[in-house]
């Protein structure tokens, strides 16, 4: 239904000629109105239109009030539904409030009362509305829609963060720097279903003294500086996720106390005695080799356990090649957009540097490179010219930069062929081709089963 002048339009559903006529008079004056003589028509013009609020009684003959109520609950965007009856009662009214009815009327109907609940009713759906909203920009802010990739490696990153999330269970988030580990990690709050926040830790970045309080509070008093009473990271993300960036940094005394939290979701705050409960789900983030750390005695084998339930291990972008083109472009119009410039394109032989380059700072560093791409190009496609001088001239050392065949932009038949290449020049040590590819022979073995190279 088209809206003339954006106010909320109203369907008033009524058998009574007499009601319904005085209720639209009424309503006209600060609502676009429909008048349905009857359930039926009611049910017609629900099937064909969208409206923001649905009034209705209850006994009518054939369709009835609680009908029309199932037919707005069926609607993608069920509008609030309100019903007035002759026949009132505390039963009836708690059946239709049962049954998803937002608010219910006696007749005769007091017009101020209902004006009120009309206004009640509209605020609460454009709540309702606002919300869903701000969890769709989140969702592609922070969900699976921020997660840019095809590779196999990051598709099993996307399922394993879908099967574990709606569960309470601690993740461990594994990969180097710039890979995208905090993403993940909001990913898994956002599709989590908890209603508490996200809140990032960064323990690199605390000094001991200060981590604790950070996550755990203190009293007023507790310590020289503490003048008021401070709730820890814990606290904030009850309900919610707590995200440790960089575990590995923890000193080994806040290990413990990490570790009880964990175990028992209870801890005290510095200078406390009062135990505090909290239902806050941790996912920790590392770039280090915890488990090399546990043998060396820096970080606890017991809290490594325990953190490590479900474990996501992020691949650097040089071993997903085939990501790099998806996330140039999903990058290349961010920044355009940022920037207020038109939509751009990118050379095919631009493109090729960017995919043959080793990327060491990951992500984190393909963003940066696309930013300062856009922000100084002078036309709206970027070439080679905009492509920084240290990738251009660092192209996949000991690799023919001829190898690759931008006319066909077939990323997987162009791996495949670097792969092949880098054998035959390596006479078929497989470490040596790993070396001069930039890879583990772990992730080269993968590849080769992959493609089927012998």
């Amino acid at each position: 239904m088209i809206k003339k002048d954006k106010r909320p339009s109203i369907l008033i559903v009524d058998d009574e000629r007499g009601t319904r006529e005085i209720l639209g008079k009424f309503l006209r004056s600060s609502y676009d109105v429909t008048l349905a003589e009857g359930g039926e028509i009611g049910l017609n013009l629900l099937d064909r239109n969208d409206y923001d609020l649905v009034l209705t009684d209850i006994r009518m003959p054939g369709v009835g009030g609680f009908d029309i109520l199932q037919k707005t609950l069926e609607k993608k965007n069920p509008p609030p539904c309100i019903l007035f009856t002759a026949y009132g009662s505390i039963e009836t009214a708690v059946d239709a409030m049962k049954q998803g009815a937002f608010d219910f009327v006696t007749k005769p109907v007091n017009f101020d009362q209902l004006e009120l609940r009309i206004k009640r009713a509209l605020e609460s759906r454009k709540m309702r509305q606002e919300n869903q909203e701000l969890k769709e920009r989140l969702n592609s802010k922070f969900g699976l829609q921020a997660i840019i990739g095809n590779s196999r490696a990051i598709q099993s990153v996307i399922d394993t963060v879908k099967q574990v999330a709606p569960s309470r269970t601690t993740v461990l988030i594994e990969g180097e720097s710039g890979t995208g580990k905090e993403l993940i990690a909001q990913a898994i709050h956002q599709l989590s279903g908890r209603t508490g926040k996200f809140v990032p830790v960064h323990c690199a970045a605390l000094p001991e003294a200060l981590l604790e309080s950070e996550l755990f509070g203190h009293e007023k008093g507790a310590f020289t500086g503490a003048v008021d009473t401070r709730p820890g990271r814990f606290e904030i993300a009850d309900g919610g996720t707590l995200f440790l960036d960089e575990i590995g940094e923890i000193p080994l005394s806040v290990q413990v106390k990490l570790l009880r939290v964990l175990e028992s979701r209870s801890f005290e705050r510095i200078g406390g005695t009062e135990t505090l409960h909290v239902d806050t789900r941790v996912v920790a983030a590392t770039n280090r080799d915890l488990e090399k750390m546990v043998q060396e005695g820096t970080f606890r084998e017991d809290l490594f356990y325990r953190l490590d339930v479900v474990r996501v291990e992020l691949p650097p972008l040089r071993d997903r090649p085939e990501d790099i083109p998806p996330l140039v472009k999903y990058y290349m119009d961010q920044f355009a957009r940022e920037n207020g410039k038109e939509e751009m394109s990118i050379s095919e032989d631009a493109m090729s540097a960017l995919c043959s380059y080793q990327w060491h700072g990951n992500i984190r560093e393909l963003k940066n490179c696309v930013e300062r791409m856009v922000v100084l190009s002078r036309g709206r496609e970027l070439t080679i010219d905009n492509v920084p001088v240290h990738i251009r001239e660092n192209v996949s050392p000991g690799i023919s930069k001829d190898l690759f065949m931008p006319e066909t932009c077939d990323l997987e038949r162009n791996e495949k062929l670097l792969i092949e290449r880098a054998l035959n020049e390596c006479g078929g040590n497989r470490s040596k081709a790993a070396e001069k590819l930039g890879i583990s022979r772990r992730t080269l073995h993968r590849k080769l089963n992959t493609y089927h190279i012998e």
